[in-house]
């Protein structure tokens, strides 16, 4: 019984570190009570009753599968000083960890898209969208299984700020 229970006790704690060295979700949480941001956190139920009422509205079933699979959506946005929130987010992930696809500069504004365990070639568990610009900082975090090649039909059927920069993959 003591072994079980240290056992318990080790994972609960290993799993306690593993969240707490994700840079991602410790950026988001420095800024969640922050009245300078908009915060989104979508949790793996809704994406599943999501799926379930989209069925009869979404006609493409791999935009539908792809929904099926989310496990969460993270998003952080502001429109003060957002090029200072863009360089701090840059400079707390780990490069290490993610893969870059994308980076797009234009005028007044840089856009880079990240990948995390990449699985397949094409699909990976973890996407990240930062934008910055002189009008506005907006980072997303997706989790859940991304099928890259589906991405841009997946951004065409939601209506949320910032996703719109991943329709650029679907032209390079």
């Amino acid at each position: 019984m003591k072994k079980l229970l240290s056992a318990f006790i080790l994972l609960v704690f290993t799993q306690t570190l593993v969240g707490q060295n994700d840079a991602i979700t410790k950026y988001f949480d420095q800024y969640k009570n922050d009245d300078r941001f908009t915060i989104v956190n979508v949790s793996p139920k809704l994406f599943e009753m999501i799926a379930t009422l989209a069925a009869e509205e979404v006609k493409d079933p791999e935009v539908l599968e792809m929904i099926k699979e989310m496990k969460g959506l993270k998003i952080l946005k502001t429109y003060i000083t957002p090029m200072k929130f863009y360089e701090e987010a840059i400079a707390k992930i780990n490069a290490k960890e993610y893969e870059e696809l994308m980076t797009v500069r234009d005028v007044g504004q840089n856009v880079k898209i990240m990948v995390k365990d990449q699985e397949n070639g094409n699909i990976v568990n973890e996407m990240l969208l930062l934008v910055g610009g002189k009008d506005e900082f907006v980072m997303l975090s997706f989790i859940g299984k991304i099928h890259l090649d589906k991405l841009a039909k997946l951004a065409k059927n939601m209506d949320i700020d910032g996703i719109e920069h991943l329709e650029k993959l679907d032209k390079e």
